[in-house]
């Protein structure tokens, strides 16, 4: 077997692994949790497609700003300041729509946003203060501004002609056929590849078996769905969102110069990459992200208010967890921070299908987090342990004596 062919099959049976793609797994298991229990209780179909709608359309827009954080956490730094700054670009949006129209107030809500995040990477990586200092302040500063903006009042578009632009920006629905089959096909011919491709290398044909078991749940289930799956708006601008930052990190220089940097700055500058560049450039990324957040929750519920998205950053934060993406750098994939979010907002729908009370929810979703997040602790280490052990043991090299030291 050519050892290209042999690294391409290895490093797709180690994506399907539990280790790797366990919180797709874990989604997975959760609404088919939730779907038996929901029928067995007698509550409305969970996986009906208005369900199924409501649930990416809740999630979107956090899903959009576990992305942008995705990438800043990658670079070696977080930013707790994207809900201030998504409420700060939505009430900006608000306040000049009517008079400017909403093309010129989405470009200057969108610049407010970017200030924001050029801010907060010129002070972190220039003036060299940590970013969670430098990040809480600008979350009160910013929700400051939003207090000044706002005058402490809820603001919103009164012209009519605003209304109508704002909620032509996220309303409406797209059509996809046969959504749920389509992908659980695909899962199950990844799932089958892997089989056999572990079963010509000398490994267990069984490897795939949980990706060909939820291929197979996926299918099966799809005729209660039925065929078409109607997606909002935000859904596809988080899909196109998520693809392509996908693409730039996996496929492209800047995104491996991103995860290096994370990884280890120091090497990285002396491979002569501009660390100061991709820091500051992930900061400025997820204020701009931040900021398009802000004008589709404007135009969402064309109205904001002083407290408008607060609390939001621990959401996302929490998603990217859920996702595997390491606080200290240079590990993280967004496509799993999406699917962080989605078991959030999953978990939250569900509890509300159950009508289960509002005291329980923040104590199951918190401990959800936490498992999760010692799951993956405990497979980096194992991975770090079998990484030593598959080295072998190194060379002991004496140390000198003393005549020798002393030549």
């Amino acid at each position: 077997m050519p050892p290209e062919t042999s690294a391409r099959r290895s490093r797709l049976s180690a994506a399907l692994r539990p280790g790797s793609a366990g919180v797709v797994y874990a989604l997975v298991l959760i609404v088919a949790v939730l779907a038996v229990l929901s029928a067995q209780l007698g509550r409305p179909n969970y996986l009906s497609p208005t369900n199924i709608t409501n649930i990416l359309d809740q999630s979107s827009l956090v899903a959009i700003l576990a992305v942008f954080t995705t990438v800043v956490l990658i670079s070696g730094n977080f930013d707790l300041s994207i809900a201030s700054v998504a409420a700060f670009s939505a009430a900006t949006a608000l306040s000049l729509v009517s008079s400017l129209g909403l093309p010129l107030a989405m470009v200057v809500a969108l610049g407010a946003g970017l200030v924001c995040g050029l801010v907060n990477g010129v002070i972190v990586q220039l003036v060299g203060i940590n970013a969670f200092i430098v990040t809480l302040g600008t979350m009160t500063a910013v929700r400051g501004l939003v207090l000044i903006l706002t005058d402490g009042r809820t603001i919103t578009a009164k012209d009519p002609e605003a209304q109508q632009a704002l909620i032509g920006l996220q309303s409406g629905y797209w059509t996809v056929p046969q959504v749920l089959a389509i992908a659980g096909a695909v899962v199950l011919v990844a799932g089958v590849v892997v089989g056999l491709l572990a079963r010509r290398s000398g490994g267990s044909p069984l490897r795939g078996g949980l990706a060909v078991a939820a291929g197979v749940v996926l299918i099966a289930l799809s005729p209660v769905l039925g065929y078409e799956l109607r997606l909002t708006k935000p859904t596809y601008y988080l899909l196109v969102i998520a693809a392509v930052t996908w693409v730039v990190l996996r496929y492209t220089v800047v995104g491996r110069r991103l995860y290096a940097v994370g990884s280890n700055a120091e090497a990285a500058r002396l491979s002569g990459i501009n660390v100061n560049r991709y820091k500051i450039g992930a900061f400025v990324l997820n204020g701009l992200g931040s900021g398009f957040v802000g004008v589709l929750f404007a135009a969402k519920l064309l109205a904001i208010n002083p407290t408008g998205l607060q609390g939001t950053e621990l959401t996302v934060l929490a998603a990217a967890i859920l996702g595997g993406t390491s606080l200290f750098g240079g590990f993280g994939s967004v496509l799993k921070s999406v699917v962080g979010a989605l078991i959030l907002f999953t978990l939250d729908n569900g509890f509300n299908v159950l009508n289960l009370g509002a005291n329980y929810q923040g104590l199951i979703v918190g401990t959800v987090v936490i498992v999760a997040a010692a799951i993956y602790t405990i497979a980096g280490r194992q991975r770090q342990v079998r990484r030593v052990r598959d080295s072998g043991p190194q060379p002991v090299v004496p140390e000198p004596t003393k005549q020798e030291a002393l030549g």
